[in-house]
This record gives structure tokens, sequence and C-alpha cells, in this order.
């Protein structure tokens, strides 16, 4: 199954044995299965409860307000609505629709995936609840980051000063609706897939639906649990340790006859950061089970990635809204 973390409040900050035995527990997880629930992780329910709140709402909103905020309208920051299929797994449509979100920069950013968000004017106070959010997420990024970089023998701040002085954040609100075709066998919420960066940090409703590939290649449930968040190692972790800490296949189908929302926060290397193995510890390097692109859901091996890691980013996004890349990130 998929391991449950105690992070006690965030009290390990100040207690470095406490610190030590909740990063061993992240090491055999990201060995293991490359997932895990963390709980007492000091994100506040009011801000949970808000966003959840006011995510349901804007959903049921009119298809005419929402596409005010469409992804098309975004230009290179990559920002806004889509609709119902209009985000591609593996070339097929997700049975899904959703917002992109990042962290609000100037539209002077000349990075693509950098700018300004296209935020909700409605519901009431629902853009100020997501920029909360964002800069909640990023701050437990970087303490996840520093208990991963514990797990690998590194000092506490080594992602922080090497790949993430500048993280790229990016946060996604996706609405699952109950839909005929939920249980057809080629169609999905999304197909299988692995995240590009560092760390996905999701919030589930109480609804279910996402599975996770274990080392058997076999599909096993993560189901909701109250209070926590699911942690999913990326691409680029999987990289730098050389397939010691895995980049785990997952999916979704809602076959709940109810809607489902989830809320995925991507903390990812710095755009312009360049990706290199770590300098892994061999006594722990000796249990790598690296994985070929034969292996993987999309044929194409990480171990091979350099460059920076906006680079990598670039030639993965384009492939999941392909006619938008072609106006948009040119």
């Amino acid at each position: 199954g998929i391991p449950v973390i105690d992070l006690c409040s965030l009290s390990f900050e100040n207690d470095p044995e406490l610190a030590k035995k909740i990063a061993k527990e992240i090491s055999v997880a990201c060995r293991r299965v490359g997932f895990f629930y963390i709980i007492n992780h000091g994100v506040t329910n009011d801000l949970q409860d808000r966003l959840y709140q006011q995510s349901v709402q804007f959903f049921k909103r009119p298809e005419e307000e929402k596409k005010q905020i469409r992804m098309e309208l975004g230009g290179k920051a990559w920002r806004g609505w889509f609709p119902l299929g209009g985000e591609l797994t593996s070339g097929v449509p997700d049975i899904k629709e959703g917002i992109y979100f990042g962290q609000e920069l100037p539209p002077s950013d000349p990075r693509p995936l950098h700018g300004m968000n296209l935020l909700p004017s409605h519901p009431e106070g629902f853009a100020a609840t997501v920029l909360e959010y964002i800069s909640v997420m990023e701050d437990l990024g970087h303490t996840l980051m520093s208990l991963i970089a514990l797990s690998l023998d590194l000092s506490k701040d080594f992602f922080k000063e090497n790949f993430c002085r500048d993280p790229l954040c990016l946060f996604r609100i996706f609405h699952y609706p109950a839909h005929p075709d939920a249980d057809l066998p080629n169609r999905w919420g999304v197909g299988e897939h692995t995240d590009y960066g560092l760390l996905t940090i999701l919030k589930q409703d109480d609804i279910g639906g996402l599975q996770v590939k274990d080392l058997n290649n076999e599909w096993i449930s993560a189901p909701p649990i109250e209070g926590s968040f699911v942690i999913n190692i990326g691409d680029m972790l999987e990289r730098m340790t050389a397939g010691l800490y895995r980049s785990t296949p997952h999916r979704v189908r809602n076959s709940s006859k109810k809607d489902r929302l989830s809320f995925p926060f991507f903390f990812d290397p710095g755009f312009d950061s360049r990706v290199f193995a770590l300098p892994i510890n061999p006594e722990i390097s000796r249990e790598i089970r690296r994985q070929d692109g034969a292996q993987r859901w999309d044929g194409e091996s990480v171990h091979e990635v350099s460059g920076t890691y906006g680079e990598y980013l670039m030639k993965k996004v384009g492939k999941v809204f392909p006619d938008l890349a072609q106006d948009q990130l040119k």
C-alpha cells in the first residue's frame, strides 16, 4: 500500500532527530512506490475548505462565464480555464475540465509558463484564496524537499541551493464530472502518466478515483484520507537520483456517479535550472532499480535528460494542448 507519514505539525524543524526519522520514512516510500500521504502538515482546514467550496461554485458557473478566463487568453503564461475534454493524455481527451494557475508574476516575465494568472471574478474571494493556497503550498514544497534532501544524506538546503532558489510552481484545479463514458475501458479522467518535475502535492476530495502503479506493475487505489495530502515523485527527481526514487505512473477514473474535484500543486526545479545527477552515497545507490524508456508509459527514458528543466518541460506540455501550444508557446 501507500504509506502515511506524520509531519508532526512541522515540529521536526527544531528537532534534528525527528527530522531524520521522518526522512527515513520518506526514503522508504520514495524507493518502493514513489507515493506517500502526509498528515499534520500545517495547512489549515480553513484555507482548504474555502478552496474546495469556492471551486465547487466556480465549476457550476455558466460556460460562457468560464470562457472569460479561457487558456487561449493566457498567452505564454499558460494559465486559465479549459473545457471538458480539452486536455489530452497520450493523445486521448481526459474526462475533466480545469483551471491552470501559477505564481503571480509580472506580464513582462519573458519565460514560458510564467506571468500573470487569469483569475476568476466569481465566486467572490476565489482569486485571493487561490493565490494564498499557492503561497502556502510553495512553502510546504520547500519543507518537503528539505526532508527529501535529508533522506538522500544531503544537506537539508541542497535542493533550494541547487535547483529551487526560484522554483516553478504550477497549480491546477480539476473537475471530473459524473460521466456516462467514465467506465469505458479506454476513457479516463486522466490516463496513465507521470509528473514532470520534483514533487506533486495533491489535495483530494472525498470521492476517490486515483490509482497508482506499484513495483509489480499492478494498479492500486490511493483513497482519500481525511486531513492528508498525497505526495508523489516527479520525473526530475527520478533523473536526479538515477532511478533510486521512482516517478510512478498514475491515473484517475471517476466511477462514483458524483462530481470529483482534485487540486494538484507541482513543485518543480527553476525553469533555467540545469538537471544533473545527485552525489548519492554509494551505499544507497546499490538499491537503484533504473527503468529504461521501454518500461515507461511514454517510451522515453528520463535518464537521458540533460540541459535545463525548462527545456524538458516545454517538450512535454505541448503534447497536452497541442493546438494551443502551436499558438502560444512558439
